[in-house]
């Protein structure tokens, strides 16, 4: 790109974009640059005045002409004025600087017309064409919709192909009006899906150059390679030796400079190294980490991998501030290490090579990466790349699933992780990834290690394993409850095709273990079908007399393995049957495992007395020591296929939707309560109609006659609600009275009330009661990692004891929605059935869908229950609601930057 990118108008109007977004503070960000070199992104100050009047003096004579309209220098005093003063309303600058220099600056300006703003950006000549100005954009935008600025306009030369280039790339709906040889180009800063995914694609290319040093090396030292065999240092060294990497392989020991270290030559210090090292492995003291980073980022060090451990939290930031001072990417510390079978690269201390193969892996626990590695390894599924992240101060699962997606050798990703930094932007970047290949993961960290007291039922319902699963389920990726089921699903899916449906045929010389697999499938989710005549004709020809040629399919004991083989081939050739599972008793009679071999369609085995969990025989079928086991894998493959190839669903058009409203409610209850608290009634009702949620008629009644006179305006049976502070559950407190029908009823509960509660009460809420229905629980939490989660799941004063819930994050689609209503048991009731007629699952749908966007686009909403949510067949109501509030800063997990 060109230096200049012109002149922009930025103007201010309402929106309906959503989303969360980040205003960038005085701390540092880091971000890559399109050939993965990092790059801080800040706020410009008074101290950086200087720095911006060189680089506009800097320059070309081209650049000047199209960021000024001329060739006047003298304006660079100027411009450095009004860039680097204190930020105001209309005004923010950004500079990017790379490796101390400033190479970058974007800024918007107060205009003349309220609502508006001018926008300019210059990037420094050296620096063209490596993403600098797109990059400033993104931020830049962020922040302008953080200020509720919704749309720059840009005025620039037509000829200006450069910057024209760099709008059209960035995924905003550009557009274009021509006048005199200028083009106005107006962006609305809307975080759709194609801005979204435009985003994500220049991610994915920086991060995958920014990863070519670690997991691509041409040069690796280790240092802190000890002389004494078993130490880490010596037995990396060893690994990268004895595996046959290609590259220069260096030790780094003050103590044998000069020689040879285990077949590695051994220089003093990284500064004493004779060539730039790609790849440095640290396995130094902690206390001696932060000194050895530095120094392998002056030896010119691209890429670091720390397996020391131990490190404090101040020696932890201050390694992460080393490797983004000289824009090394680090892995760990508290690591086993990286491999990329592809270059025979074995960067671990494990004890041995990992063999190649097809599985990409990523764990935080390098105990569990030893276990993975062995068994994946053993299977013959083998490894294409691996990274031991530890604590993961910089490169986490999201950068090795790029990894994945950008490498042709890998077809089956498998994800250990213990926690999340950003789980919006790993969703979706998983989510895209999960479409090329099947991603598995392990559901670790389940259960908090101890009870949370909650003042909901949303709160009480967000635990850690169903935020968990909830992620999990959205970025599409195989969750597994335990390690050997993680494994038991890769052999199926990196040896096997994907079944096309969930209808699976059972094959077995023991009736009794066929019935047991059948059981499985049923309790799997899996249907075990009725075969098709023609197939049990076919079977009965080819068995014994005595066989069952139902499904499961008894062959007896006394078949010998042509007849079997015959078996397996006539179940799978039937139209009604996605998968085949074939189950062997070893007898004297016959070897059945010769006839297990592929037969188009996915075939899993169970040898009975196998005394491995799973194997893989010469012919590619995963053979189980237990029908569950198999069934269980069954299940994992076709969760997969049936969400691969799904198109991604749009998000949903909600009408009456008043975002500014809300605002004005969340805001006006903050100030009053700066450390936030249960939103009154009054303000609850109207934030929850602020989105067209659809509540029971309500009236806010501070006195007896109030609330009689509000009764008898509605015309039917009530519900009186005593709100005091501090009292959440109003059932438990005795706060509630319903069917109240005429004024003395209605008298009588709020004298109760008042007798009850005395000077405490602040009022009550009149509510009209609602016919019958299945009672829901419809809720919203922000969590502190995951944001803002929806809850569903059994309703009433019964919900926690029920704990019948599943979750989603925020904000949801249509297609997620109707998913998270089916998952619970009580979705039968909703179904309906002989004795119930379904409820209005699509006016249910609306009220998760407008509570979801809610959520997300308010992050100070800390609860929010509409519990319960009466579903009758021709609608869906709330009945009571509670909101809890926090003063909370909003933010964008899908810009660009580094951990």
């Amino acid at each position: 790109m060109t230096g200049d990118l012109g002149t922009l108008t930025v103007r201010a109007a309402p929106s309906d974009a959503g989303g969360m977004t980040e205003s960038l503070s005085g701390a540092r960000v880091f971000a890559l640059l399109t050939d993965g070199t990092q790059v801080e992104i800040r706020r410009l100050g008074e101290a950086d005045r200087e720095a911006v009047r060189d680089l506009h003096r800097g320059l070309s004579e081209e650049s000047l002409y199209l960021r000024f309209f001329g060739l006047n220098r003298a304006v660079s005093e100027q411009v450095a004025g009004r860039v680097c003063r204190a930020d105001g309303e209309g005004h923010a600058a950004l500079g990017a600087w790379l490796r101390g220099e400033l190479v970058g600056v974007a800024e918007y300006e107060p205009a003349d017309v309220p609502g508006e703003a001018e926008f300019a950006m210059a990037v420094a000549d050296r620096v063209h064409h490596r993403g600098v100005g797109t990059l400033l954009l993104e931020h830049l935008g962020s922040l302008a919709r953080d200020r509720g600025i919704v749309a720059f306009r840009a005025d620039t030369l037509a000829g200006n192909t450069a910057m024209l280039r760099v709008f059209a790339d960035a995924g905003m709906a550009a557009r274009r009006r021509f006048s005199g040889g200028v083009v106005e180009l107006t962006l609305p800063l809307v975080s759709d899906e194609r801005y979204l995914d435009a985003v994500a694609e220049r991610e994915r290319r920086a991060d995958v150059a920014s990863l070519e040093p670690l997991m691509r090396p041409r040069t690796v030292a280790v240092v802190g390679a000890s002389r004494r065999p078993g130490t880490v240092g010596a037995e990396i060294l060893r690994n990268l030796l004895s595996a046959g990497f290609g590259g220069a392989v260096y030790a780094v020991n003050p103590h044998a400079a000069g020689g040879d270290l285990h077949g590695a030559p051994c220089v003093a210090a990284p500064a004493d190294l004779p060539e730039r090292p790609d790849l440095v492995v640290v396995a130094v003291p902690a206390g001696a980490v932060v000194r050895t980073a530095a120094e392998c980022g002056r030896s010119g060090a691209r890429a670091l991998v720390v397996v020391s451990s131990g490190l404090t939290a101040g020696q932890g930031r201050d390694l992460l501030a080393v490797c983004r001072e000289h824009g090394m990417r680090l892995v760990g510390p508290n690591c086993l290490g990286t491999a990329n079978t592809a270059i025979s690269l074995d960067a671990t201390f494990g004890a041995r090579h990992p063999v190649p193969g097809s599985a990409g892996v990523v764990v935080q626990s390098g105990g569990v990466g030893i276990a993975l590695l062995e068994r994946l390894s053993r299977l013959g599924i083998g490894i294409s790349s691996f990274a031991s992240v530890g604590d993961k101060y910089d490169v986490s699962a999201n950068d090795l699933l790029m990894w994945w997606e950008s490498d042709e050798t890998t077809r089956l990703g498998i994800l250990h992780v213990e926690s999340f930094g950003n789980p919006r932007k790993f969703a979706r970047t998983a989510r895209r990834v999960a479409a090329r290949m099947p991603l598995l993961t392990v559901l670790a960290g389940r259960s908090a290690p101890g009870t949370r007291a909650a003042a909901s039922h949303t709160a009480a319902a967000a635990t850690p394993e169903i935020t968990r699963r909830a992620l999990f389920e959205q970025a599409g990726i195989v969750a597994t409850d335990d390690l050997g089921e993680l494994v038991d699903a890769a052999a199926l899916l990196a040896a096997q095709p994907l079944p096309e449906g969930p209808r699976v045929a059972v094959v077995s010389n023991a009736g009794g273990a066929g019935v047991l697999a059948a059981d499985a499938c049923a309790d799997a989710g899996l249907a075990v079908p009725v075969l098709a005549q023609a197939t049990r004709r076919r079977l009965s020809g080819l068995l014994p007399a005595c066989a069952v040629v139902a499904n499961p399919v008894d062959t007896t004991a006394a078949v010998s393995a042509e007849p079997f083989r015959g078996a397996l081939d006539a179940v799978a050739a039937d139209g009604s049957v996605d998968a085949v599972l074939a189950l062997v008793a070893p007898t004297a009679l016959a070897d059945l495992r010769g006839a297990l071999g592929g037969r188009g369609k996915p075939i899993a085995a169970v040898v009975l007395g196998q005394p491995e969990t799973v194997v893989v025989n010469e012919r590619g079928v995963p053979c189980y020591a237990y029908p569950e086991n198999a069934v269980r894998a069954f299940a994992r493959a076709f969760s997969h296929a049936r969400r691969r190839g799904v198109p991604p669903d749009a998000p949903p058009a909600l009408t009456g939707l008043m975002p500014v409203e809300a605002a004005g409610i969340i805001d006006g209850f903050l100030s009053a309560a700066p450390e936030g608290g249960w939103l009154p009634p009054v303000g609850t009702f109207r934030l929850l109609e602020s989105y067209g949620l659809p509540l029971a008629p309500w009236c806010w009644a501070r006195t007896e006659e109030e609330a009689a006179s509000a009764a008898r305006e509605m015309g039917v049976p009530v519900a009186v609600k005593a709100h005091v502070p501090g009292v959440v559950h109003k059932t438990a407190a005795g706060a509630l009275r319903l069917g109240l029908d005429g004024d003395r009823e209605v008298r009588g509960a709020f004298r109760d009330l008042s007798g009850r509660f005395g000077g405490a009460l602040e009022g009550v809420v009149v509510q009209a009661m609602v016919d019958e229905g299945v009672e829901v629980l419809c809720g919203a939490v922000q969590e502190e990692v995951f944001g803002a989660v929806v809850i569903f799941g059994a309703g009433g004063v019964d919900a926690d004891a029920l704990a019948d819930r599943t979750a989603r994050l925020a904000p949801m689609t249509a297609r997620e929605a109707d998913d998270l209503i089916r998952e619970p048991r009580l979705s039968a009731l909703l179904l309906g059935h002989p004795g119930r007629p379904a409820g209005d699952l699509a006016a249910l749908r609306d009220v998760l869908l407008r509570l979801s966007r809610l959520a997300a686009e308010h992050p100070e909403i800390a609860e929010l229950d509409l519990n319960p949510t009466v579903v009758r067949p021709d609608g869906a109501v709330a009945v009571d609601a509670r909101v809890r509030l926090l003063p909370r800063r909003a933010w964008d997990p899908y810009l660009r930057r580094l951990r």
